[in-house]
């Protein structure tokens, strides 16, 4: 049996189709990339509230402990306790 040669046009569409797919598969690399670095951007904002949470967590938890409701009162309300006196006479 005897092989035929193939044609011109043949060796074409054969290098056209793989040079599309090369493309295609650098397209859907770099696809893959940004989603890689996307998902590690939302894994750090969940990682972020969910330190957030454990925060609300715990002063919702101790809201009756002076040291807490001081905590807040002064880092959310921006209040100052008149024994926190910032004068020099200390």
């Amino acid at each position: 049996m005897r092989l035929k040669r193939t044609s011109i046009l043949t060796k074409i569409v054969i290098f056209v189709l793989l040079a599309y797919a090369v493309v295609s598969l650098m397209a859907l690399n770099d696809r893959r990339a940004e989603a890689e670095t996307e998902l590690d951007d939302l894994r750090r904002q969940e990682a972020a509230i969910a330190a957030e949470n454990d925060g609300m967590r715990y002063a919702i938890e101790n809201k009756n402990d002076p040291e807490v409701i001081r905590d807040i009162a002064r880092d959310e309300l921006g209040m100052v306790d008149p024994e926190d006196s910032f004068s020099s006479d200390n």
